[in-house]
């Protein structure tokens, strides 16, 4: 399962990184507007106050047919706000959240991704592509 993900900060990026899983890509300038043919989960960085990164919904506007999972990074210091991009696009486009986690996670939450990851297809009863 490819993973696509936004790094506001770099917390995600750190994130991903630590996961160790290769099939990646990272929203960018360069990357926003591609158009992705595979399915994939995406991560993303919550800003402002509880909203989806600007080049996160680009992104989602042209891929959305193919999206299938989202994790999101946030601080718990905003509270009710907290990691809320991810639950904003799991209910615009009605696929699971499959976590939310604090900053760049912990290595627990590294673990539990990276298992839901792998674990995907089968947890939802999907056949992989």
């Amino acid at each position: 399962m490819k993973v696509v993900y936004y790094s506001f900060t770099g917390n995600v990026k750190r994130f991903i990184k630590r996961t160790e899983l290769s099939n990646t890509m990272e929203i960018t300038p360069a990357s926003v507007a591609k158009r992705i043919d595979e399915p994939f989960i995406i991560v993303t960085s919550t800003i402002g106050f509880g909203e989806v990164p600007k080049p996160v919904q680009q992104f989602l506007d042209l891929n959305h047919d193919n999206l299938r999972g989202v994790a999101a990074s946030g601080n718990r210091n905003w509270g009710q706000n907290f990691a809320k991009a991810g639950s904003r696009i799991a209910d615009e486009y009605e696929v699971p959240l499959l976590m939310q986690f604090e900053l760049h996670g912990s290595l627990k939450d590294t673990k539990e991704f990276k298992e839901k990851v792998v674990n995907f297809y089968e947890d939802n009863g999907k056949k992989a592509i």
